[in-house]
């Protein structure tokens, strides 16, 4: 389980992240993807100096969208769980303030934890790359 400082809730949050608000709010926004899933993330912009930056000494966060094209219930809540596990170990490689969703695609219903970690360090990579 994330620690709940490092979990996304509010769903303004996962707006935020995924669909982008206006430029004014001095965050980038990113996202690659796999054949399982999909990566969203919002980092802290700092060409955007003279705009206040409430993402300044706050911890990474993490939100997951798992949808019924995934699944039933019991699936969607296995590729949840696994997504979960593998994301809390990958933490430390997140930035800064920055905020990431993961999005299940529905070929993750087959897949095992270690396809997940794989898929996930991918996207990761790629996202993470765009931004230096």
């Amino acid at each position: 389980m994330l620690p709940r400082r490092h979990r996304l809730t509010a769903p303004e949050d996962y707006r935020a992240v995924m669909r982008g608000r206006a430029s004014t709010d001095g965050r980038r926004r990113s996202r690659a993807g796999t054949e399982l899933l999909v990566v969203h993330v919002a980092l802290p912009d700092p060409a955007a100096d003279n705009l206040p930056s409430r993402a300044e000494g706050r911890c990474p966060r993490v939100g997951f969208a798992v949808s019924k094209g995934v699944g039933n219930s019991v699936v969607r809540h296995r590729v949840l769980r696994r997504l979960r596990v593998q994301m809390g170990v990958r933490l430390s490689r997140l930035p800064e303030g920055g905020d990431t969703v993961v999005r299940a695609l529905a070929p993750a219903a087959g897949a095992t934890s270690a396809q997940l970690g794989e898929a996930l360090d991918a996207a990761l990579a790629k996202v993470l790359r765009v931004r230096t």
